[in-house]
């Protein structure tokens, strides 16, 4: 009798809340389902409360949420729910894979396999496994069939912090819908929402503005403003995001004296997301602390010149700097030298300039279809399914 093909995914959320990892826990879903869509799929949701009917997946796609749930119940009948699935497959004669896109449910899994053999993957984005000191965490991800990382830096750290099996730890970067982010004029209907004008100078930054995400370097963005002034006058900075760090961001950009020169938009909508790629210049998050960084791809995509930190997962994205300017990050005055450089065109890598090329060279390695081939490369195995050549496959 031939297997049935089962997976499960545990993922923190992807209908509510927008982040990186929900991002790519969605990209995941799709990707597995465009590889292998005769297979059964169950997702279990910690903290959404609900899912869309009208949602793009396969058919045999189970969602499982558990946000309508109190905090402290949510992970144990989400653990209950994932033992459930085990029990029932291990006796349907079904061929079974779990995957968590997040370090902290890998601990059930672990005791899955231990129990029944069920095989696991784990996605480790960034900061949520480096300097990981939970011995139960670390005993999880030992002995995860195979670990995917969302960029080389993570790997890198992986492996040097944790001891790992190299061929355990693979790279699946961050992806991208190509189609959504193309390049295109700054938006009227922008220019006059914010009261600005088609010549002058515009930066953006797209992050979460928590008290936690301060790494992401729109402080520094702030200082560096008030250098940058004294060049372009006129210069904007608009910060598109929202956070429980937001009144203090406020009262640092009165104590800077910038409240002429940038706009804290708040929660955009996501069709207008584009557009405000589109609307600035030179697109900066010069962060300590990204994986890899979503927002960088899709900037690139729009044309825009980049500016991102180079200690952490961002230099993926932009090639090491071959697509983008990678500086210290707590810099202030590096990164407004090199904001000004790049705004007054006579940044030396002058690719930055070359809108089509960074755009292509983008879709070409971060693309959707790029992701799935990867992907299938690391599934076919599995269930001796077609798989994409080595070659196509090579980072």
């Amino acid at each position: 009798m031939a297997l049935n093909h089962q997976y499960t995914l545990v993922i923190p959320n992807i209908f509510g809340f927008k982040g990186g990892i929900q991002i790519y826990s969605a990209f995941l879903l799709q990707g597995l389902q465009s590889i292998d869509s005769q297979a059964h799929y169950q997702v279990l949701l910690k903290y959404d409360r609900s899912y869309p009917p009208n949602h793009s997946f396969l058919p045999q796609t189970n969602f499982h949420c558990f946000g309508g749930f109190y905090p402290w119940i949510q992970s144990s009948l989400m653990a209950v729910k994932m033992v459930q699935l085990a029990l029932k497959n291990s006796s349907q004669n079904s061929s079974h894979l779990f995957i968590c896109t997040h370090i902290n449910y890998s601990l059930v899994c672990y005791y899955l396999k231990y129990l029944f053999g069920i095989r696991y993957w784990v996605v480790a984005h960034g900061l949520e496994v480096w300097n990981l000191k939970s011995p139960k965490l670390k005993k999880a991800l030992h002995n995860a069939d195979k670990i995917l990382t969302v960029s080389h830096y993570t790997r890198d750290r992986l492996l040097q912090e944790q001891n790992l099996n190299s061929e355990q730890v693979v790279v699946l970067p961050n992806t991208f819908e190509p189609h959504r982010f193309q390049i295109a004029s700054k938006p009227q209907y922008l220019l006059k929402r914010y009261h600005l004008n088609p010549d002058q100078p515009i930066i953006l930054s797209v992050t979460r503005l928590g008290k936690s995400a301060r790494y992401k370097g729109y402080d520094q963005i702030l200082q560096a403003l008030v250098l940058i002034r004294q060049s372009f006058p006129n210069i904007h900075y608009i910060l598109v995001g929202k956070g429980d760090d937001t009144p203090r961001i406020n009262t640092l950009i009165q104590k800077l004296g910038l409240e002429d020169s940038v706009t804290l938009t708040g929660l955009i909508p996501d069709e207008e997301l584009c557009d405000h790629y589109n609307l600035c210049d030179v697109f900066a998050l010069p962060s300590q602390g990204e994986g890899f960084g979503i927002v960088y791809l899709e900037a690139l995509a729009c044309g825009k010149p980049v500016l991102a930190g180079n200690q952490d997962g961002a230099v993926d994205p932009l090639f090491h700097g071959e697509l983008g300017c990678l500086v210290d990050p707590q810099d202030v005055r590096v990164i407004a030298s090199s904001l000004l450089q790049i705004l007054q065109e006579t940044y030396s890598n002058q690719l930055l300039y070359n809108h089509q090329y960074l755009r292509q060279k983008t879709i070409d390695n971060f693309g959707i279809q790029r992701f799935q081939a990867r992907l299938s490369f690391e599934v076919s195995p599995l269930y001796d399914l077609p798989k994409t050549s080595r070659n196509c496959v090579k980072s």
